[in-house]
This record gives C-alpha cells, sequence and structure tokens, in this order.
C-alpha cells in the first residue's frame, strides 16, 4: 500500500527544513507513506555507496569477484574496501594506515571495489549498475553521473524500490545479502565525518550500522541493528531491521550548511517514524 501523506502527519515535518526541496518516505512492511515530491532528483552522495556495494553482492554472487579477492594495497580485499578497513584516507590515492587497523571512511575504497568489479566483469561500473540493480529494481530515474562512491542520483520513489529490496532480497540470497548489514572487522575504531569518533565504529559493506553510538544521526530509539547512510548533500536513508521499517529523507542542501540542525532534524523524525510502527 503506498499513501501520500498530504496530511500533517509524521513525515509532513520536512515542510518546514530549511532546504530547496525535500522528499520523503517511511516503509514499514507493505505499507508505504511518502510526503513532497517523490519523482524530483536528488543527488544521494554517499548513499551511492550502498548502491555500489549492493551492486558488488550482485557481482560476487554471480561469480565475477569474490569477497576475498586481492583490491587496493597489499593484504587489503574487496571486503576491506567496501567496508572502509582498506587503510585509504577520505580521498587518497595512496593508504594512511595499515590495512584492517582502523576504520577510516574513504571514498577510495569504495572506487576500488567498483573498478574490481568493472574490471572482472568487462562492464564499466556505471552501466553495471544500470543492468544489475536499476533496471531490473525499474529504478528508472536512478542514474550513476560520476564516483560510485558520491555521484549518483536518484529519487524517493526509486529509493523506496531499492530498500524494498535491501528489505526483502530478490537479485541476490538473503545470505549475500545479510553482508551489507552484518558487521565487518568489529573490533575497528574510527570516526564518522559530520559525526564524530567512535570505539568501535561497527560497519556492513557499503553500510554504516548504528551499534551503540552515541550521539548518532539516526533516532535515539533505533536499535542497534539500524544501518544505512546519509549524504554530503543533505540526504539520509536507514533501515531498522528490528521494526521492518525503513526512512528516506532527500533534500538538495548541503549537509555541511545546516549540519547541526540536519543532525537535529533526521534525529527527531527517526524517533517519530519509529513511535510511528510501534
Amino acid at each position: 500500500m503506498t499513501a501520500n501523506d498530504r496530511s500533517g502527519t509524521v513525515l509532513a515535518v520536512i515542510d518546514t527544513w530549511p532546504v530547496p526541496h525535500a522528499a520523503a518516505a517511511r516503509v514499514h512492511g507493505t505499507s508505504i507513506i511518502t510526503h513532497g515530491d517523490t519523482s524530483y532528483g536528488f543527488r544521494l552522495a554517499s548513499i551511492s555507496k550502498v548502491i555500489t556495494a549492493w551492486a558488488c553482492l550482485i557481482a560476487v554472487e554471480e561469480g565475477s569477484v569474490s569477497l576475498d579477492d586481492p583490491v587496493g594495497p597489499p593484504g587489503a580485499t574487496l571486503r576491506h574496501c567496501l567496508a572502509h578497513a582498506a587503510g585509504y584516507g577520505f580521498d587518497t590515492a595512496n593508504t594512511i594506515v595499515g590495512v584492517g587497523k582502523r576504520r577510516v571512511y574513504s571514498n577510495t575504497g569504495i572506487e576500488r571495489a567498483a573498478g574490481h568489479v568493472a574490471e572482472r566483469t568487462g562492464i564499466a561500473f556505471a552501466d553495471y549498475v544500470r543492468e544489475a540493480v536499476f533496471e531490473p529494481l525499474s529504478m528508472s530515474d536512478s542514474t550513476a553521473k560520476s564516483s560510485p562512491a558520491y555521484g549518483m542520483w536518484s529519487t524517493v520513489d526509486d529509493l523506496v524500490r531499492f530498500v524494498l529490496e535491501l528489505m526483502n532480497p530478490t537479485l541476490i540470497t538473503s545470505d549475500t545479502a545479510s553482508m551489507i548489514s552484518t558487521i565487518q572487522f568489529p573490533e575497528l575504531n574510527g570516526v564518522i565525518p559530520g559525526l564524530g569518533s567512535y570505539a568501535p565504529n561497527p560497519w556492513g559493506l557499503g553500510t554504516e550500522i548504528r551499534g551503540h553510538k552515541t550521539p548518532h544521526w539516526t533516532g535515539v530509539t533505533n536499535s542497534e541493528h539500524t544501518y544505512g547512510h546519509f549524504g554530503g548533500s543533505g540526504t539520509m536513508m536507514w533501515i531498522d531491521p528490528a521494526i521492518d521499517t525503513a526512512l528516506i529523507a532527500l533534500t538538495d542542501r548541503n549537509f555541511d550548511e545546516w549540519s547541526e540542525q540536519a543532525l537535529e532534524q533526521w534525529r527527531s523524525l527517526s524517533d517519530a517514524v519509529v513511535a510511528s510502527v510501534r
């Protein structure tokens, strides 16, 4: 069931956010509620990493690659790159720490992972994502315009289709899909840019896992199993398997321009969504 939330209920708070455009969706089981122009195109920024990781897992299941393939610096694997454990800096070509020593959030690692899939399949990664993810999920308004770490564009309507796939996978088996929300290298500490330093700092493959981080960009009432991502373009998306619920909220105002307010608004909305399904 899909309904547009025009009645001033839980998602309507996005109308008060200090952004040019905003749209949102709450997915709970088979119930989908949306608010705003859900066909408006937004740059996803780092939510792109989640889609990239899903495409990589499709390549794993196809047998084109393995999570244990050597990728990046000596000793690193595809798994290290997707879990921000390969030692690359944020946007550095070289490593800044040893492999598996610290969780260093890195666009480079995700780009190396995507490049490995492209090399093994012989398909440019933007084309691979389109053929492996966007087309089978009918995400017709989604495109990979530049970096697989931050350069995808999409709509709330298309991301609803994507989170439904994450929650109930059809393109890969549930065992393979579980890797995206299973903590990789659980002992690692690290920093989440714009948020803080955490010990430990749990991540899956391409997704951040909430764990016991405080403060956090999700709600106080989200479970420790919540996973997802936020983006520098003012976007956020999480799935909380404990309540079978996902939240998507996309804007087109850079996070750095309203970071404190964005975090406050995201937490408040998240808690309201959790309350609405309990």
